[in-house]
């Protein structure tokens, strides 16, 4: 029997690419550092039976089209918002993606780390000690923000808020949270949070997190009128969707002093970042790390792969986002 062809867009790691390796002829893109054009993808699926593709990856209707062999997508995303699953729906091309559950510990932890990366400014003190200066153990150089007995506003209490939610917990932090359907109050004692109204959270929060869903009416729900708000001490962190914030408005509040800092793990238009945005001290800026652990990228790898071993014994993979297909 013809083993089934994969274009894999960019490296997984090593356990899961054996796994793919032993069930597929593979063609891969091996620079970790380079996401494929569009083009290059189209170019790339013409003689491919199977797509592996990552978050980033755009897999637009030209894109399958390239693909006249492609019997399915298999996605690392848990959302594949790149994907244009429609046009794969009507080519009858199942799109897999992997349980959003999977990376909701990692992501809560990248939260943390951003906020406290930029309150207590760890990046500027990395650079400057690179640099070859040690202003001293007590100098005013690199005041920054206390984290420990302040607020943190969560917009959006999914799984990933909630996840902050505790870690916030352990160091001692208020948390006021916002979100469509607001929760018990037995819910709300036990995870240890406060419900409030979007302008009230930003005005009384040092931390406001972003963890809302991405769809068209939350596109720029922090904009100019949210960022002025918040306190000119306070923090944004936004973790979730880059189009969720009005990046412009942020880097021009940022550059005024409107707010004390940010820390962006995704991006309006990524992988462009704001270009004003780059030369800012007062922002971390990451480029997509959110589910970057070493264990939940193994899970998200073998998760993928097992969608695409369930597919080649003629099986219908267990996380395919487009069921219909098989109608």
């Amino acid at each position: 029997m013809t083993r089934p062809r994969v274009y894999l867009t960019q490296p997984i790691p090593d356990p899961a690419f054996r796994r793919l390796r032993d069930l597929a002829e593979v063609v891969w893109n091996a620079d970790a550092r380079r996401i494929p054009a569009p083009a290059e993808l189209a170019a790339a699926v013409r003689d491919a039976d199977v797509l592996f593709c990552m978050l980033h990856d755009t897999v637009d209707a030209g894109v399958i089209a390239g693909g006249p062999h492609l019997r399915l997508i298999a996605s690392t995303a848990a959302v594949p918002a790149n994907v244009d699953v429609a046009a794969a729906t009507a080519r009858r091309v199942p799109v897999t993606a992997v349980p959003p559950a999977m990376v909701v510990e990692a992501t809560a932890d990248i939260t943390m780390a951003l906020l406290l990366a930029v309150a207590r400014r760890v990046i500027e003190g990395d650079r400057l000690l690179r640099s070859g200066a040690f202003p001293g153990s007590q100098s005013t150089c690199l005041i920054g923000g206390t984290v420990h007995g302040k607020t943190l506003g969560i917009v959006g209490l999914g799984d990933i808020g909630r996840a902050v939610a505790r870690r916030a917990r352990g160091f001692g932090m208020r948390v006021l949270y916002m979100k469509r359907a607001r929760l018990s109050p037995a819910e709300e004692r036990e995870l240890g949070v406060e419900w409030a109204a979007l302008p009230e959270l930003l005005r009384a929060a040092d931390f406001v997190s972003v963890h809302a869903a991405q769809t068209p009416e939350t596109r720029h729900l922090i904009g100019a009128p949210e960022i002025r708000a918040m306190k000119a001490t306070a923090y944004l962190i936004n973790t979730s969707r880059g189009t969720l914030v009005d990046e412009a408005v942020l880097a021009a509040a940022l550059r005024e002093g409107r707010i004390a800092g940010a820390g962006l793990d995704v991006y309006e238009r990524e992988p462009r970042v704001t270009p004003e945005l780059l030369d800012l001290a007062n922002v971390v800026l990451l480029p997509h790390l959110g589910s970057a652990d070493r264990d939940t990228r193994n899970a998200i790898a073998e998760t993928a792969v097992d969608n695409v071993a369930a597919w080649a014994r003629g099986e219908r993979p267990p996380n395919a986002v487009n069921p219909e297909v098989w109608a």
